[in-house]
């Protein structure tokens, strides 16, 4: 049985999600798994449950306001009635949108659809579940490290991660006399199912990129998840405002 507060994960049915969601529930979080439809998070939360955790289904499109809304809707009855001891101590902002082009290939509709997601779905989630969380909460929102460094085809993903970084700071000075800390993580290259799996199924990919990284390869999904743990672990209790890339030494 569960000891700790609640964890919301967002994008938790696959990669980077899924891994922080199995983690934070090994840390006895009761792990919310959110992802745009219920199948996509059930299988997520029958192995956190078959591993002697607890865990919830959430439907949820962060790029939907109105989806936002219902979600929380939805969450605050689903945990009252399940985990009514129980507080939203935690909110990973993991769900995200990788759309790649040159400058001569960006379209309005791929700015929009990855500010939708990547920047605007995470401010209005906060804005929405910050009302429901209690001093001492901690949030946690991804980014990337190309945040940090250039790599062609990039730009609008990289500035939504720019902006994501830009947003957690703000609201790090806002949300800290309310005893809430909010904190973002960049991961590097992960072998993932993210921009359709390039990183963890091309061994070309994975050998080149791994030549850039002090460490020698690409990471794995669990070795993000465990830093989204460390950081929101009791033991960096006296960090808020800062950004932690995960990358192996990418391009340093």
């Amino acid at each position: 049985m569960s000891t700790s507060g609640i964890a919301v994960v967002t994008g938790a049915g696959r990669g980077l999600g899924q891994a922080t969601a199995r983690a934070l529930a090994e840390r006895e979080y009761r792990v919310v798994v959110a992802a745009r439809s219920l199948e996509a998070a059930q299988p997520v939360v029958d192995a956190i449950v078959a591993n002697a955790g607890e865990a919830l289904p959430l439907a949820l499109d962060v790029a939907d306001p109105a989806s936002i809304d219902a979600a929380r809707d939805e969450l605050l009855a689903g945990i009252s009635e399940a985990w009514p001891d129980a507080k939203i101590e935690v909110l990973v902002n993991n769900a995200g949108i990788g759309l790649f082009a040159p400058l001569e290939g960006i379209t309005a509709d791929d700015v929009d659809r990855t500010f939708a997601v990547n920047v605007r779905g995470p401010l209005l989630l906060i804005q929405a579940l910050v009302p429901h969380m209690p001093p001492g909460a901690r949030i946690v929102n991804l980014s990337s490290s190309l945040s940090r460094h250039v790599s062609p085809a990039t730009a609008v993903y990289a500035a939504s991660k720019a902006a994501i970084e830009a947003l957690s700071r703000s609201l790090a000075s806002e949300l800290g006399p309310r005893g809430i800390r909010i904190n973002t993580i960049a991961p590097g290259p992960t072998a993932t199912d993210f921009n359709g799996g390039a990183m963890r199924d091309n061994a070309e990919m994975r050998h080149g990129l791994g030549q850039q990284t002090a460490l020698g390869r690409v990471g794995e999904p669990d070795e993000i998840a465990h830093a989204v743990a460390a950081f929101v672990s009791s033991d960096l209790r006296w960090v808020t405002g800062e950004r932690l890339e995960v990358s192996g030494g990418v391009l340093l």
